[in-house]
């Protein structure tokens, strides 16, 4: 049963429908956003047994009890009354700033973040932000970006250009925002990612970029204006950057680094993700290595390889995937790979290595400079076949 006021239906100009929570059911939302113990996932399995934010806070408890997954401990500060004091102040900024919000049951909230059970409840947002049928991806990396690094971001993002994608980042040093800048110059949507509440920006030095970004795209973030700006903070917005996109692509990272992390969080909500090889040894490059190595990323050398990976049309103008070469010299256990990968249309990682009667981890080494050698294609879900 939904709660009083829950929502209010608007039309606005042209032919859009655009759901909006009342001023009521927003305030409610952002008080339970406050409650100590109780994170997004709890908050939403409350909210869709109840009908409403504000229908939690006047349900009986043992009504509550009753929801599969809530327990004394999560409701426990919930009918403390300095949620709802915090929750009409930071309303009081969001109305101040004109900040945009969206409600993770609302039409324009990003599509593929709806689908991951720990995606925050309510987003705020700041620009021109449109997320209705658009190709979106994320692109990260070490903030230490070298000349390898910015080259290949920039190409990459020129290639793609004419797919007209949304090119979403964390507004950081380094490659996130060397994407977004190139997504500006080829007229691209982007949208950054922020750690901390829209009250502030971070870094400073990027506060050039803000007006042009909310231009063509905007910013979002989960935090509020009061926030403080913690380290967990940024762990928290990586889930968003991995979440709202179809593929998240690691462009130069240190074997440790908020990249790989962002990446892990990509395959844990099985979306695809792609690491630009580098030379091995090379510090800023271990990190994506590590990952093609491990078969957590695909092997990303030009845009064609995720315009093919990711089905997306190829019909236009772009540089097709690499074809097989003539003559390629091959090793023994690589030609054994080949003969069966030629009899099968397509092939798992772990059939492969039984079949051949290879460990898992050399079948998966072979692989990898099978596809350097240009004669198989890595396809989602560990499956590999022949060029």
């Amino acid at each position: 049963m939904n709660g009083p006021g829950t929502k209010l239906l608007i039309c606005t100009s042209g032919n859009h429908m655009l759901f909006m929570l009342s001023k009521t059911e927003l305030l409610y939302v952002l008080a339970l956003q406050r409650v100590p113990n109780l994170g997004d996932i709890s908050a939403k399995k409350l909210i869709q047994a109840v009908g409403s934010a504000e229908g939690i806070f006047k349900e009986k408890r043992n009504r509550l009890l009753k929801i599969p997954g809530i327990g004394h401990l999560k409701l426990q500060y919930l009918d403390e009354g300095n949620c709802l004091t915090e929750a009409e102040r930071e309303l009081h900024f969001l109305e101040e700033k004109k900040m945009e919000h969206y409600y993770f049951m609302d039409p324009l909230y990003p599509e593929r973040l709806k689908h991951c059970l720990d995606g925050p409840i309510l987003l705020f947002g700041s620009g021109n932000i449109d997320l209705k049928s658009r190709k979106i991806i994320s692109i990260v990396g070490t903030r230490r970006a070298t000349t390898y690094g910015v080259s290949f971001c920039k190409k990459f993002v020129e290639e793609l250009a004419f797919l007209n994608p949304v090119i979403v980042s964390g507004f950081a040093y380094g490659i996130d925002i060397i994407a977004q800048k190139a997504a500006l110059a080829c007229g691209l949507q982007t949208i950054g990612c922020l750690a901390h509440g829209m009250n502030q920006v971070y870094p400073k030095s990027h506060k050039k970029y803000v007006s042009k970004i909310e231009e063509n795209g905007g910013f979002l973030t989960e935090f509020w204006s009061d926030d403080p700006f913690d380290r967990n903070n940024f762990l928290k917005r990586n889930r968003v950057i991995a979440g709202m996109s179809e593929a998240t692509i690691v462009i130069e990272s240190a074997e440790k680094g908020g990249s790989l992390v962002t990446a892990d969080i990509a395959n844990s909500y099985h979306r695809e993700v792609f690491a630009v090889p580098g030379r091995a040894g090379d510090s800023q490059s271990q990190g994506c290595n590590n990952l093609i190595k491990s078969q957590q990323a695909h092997l990303l050398t030009q845009a064609a390889d995720l315009v093919y990976m990711l089905g997306w049309d190829l019909d236009q103008e772009i540089t097709k995937p690499k074809q097989t070469q003539l003559f390629v010299s091959l090793e023994d256990e690589e030609q054994i790979i080949y003969n069966l990968l030629k009899e099968k249309d397509k092939e798992l990682l772990d059939v492969i290595a039984l079949e051949c009667k290879l460990p898992i981890h050399k079948v998966a080494s072979l692989l990898l400079s099978m596809e350097l050698k240009g004669v198989i294609q890595p396809l989602p879900g560990k499956y590999f076949r022949t060029v």
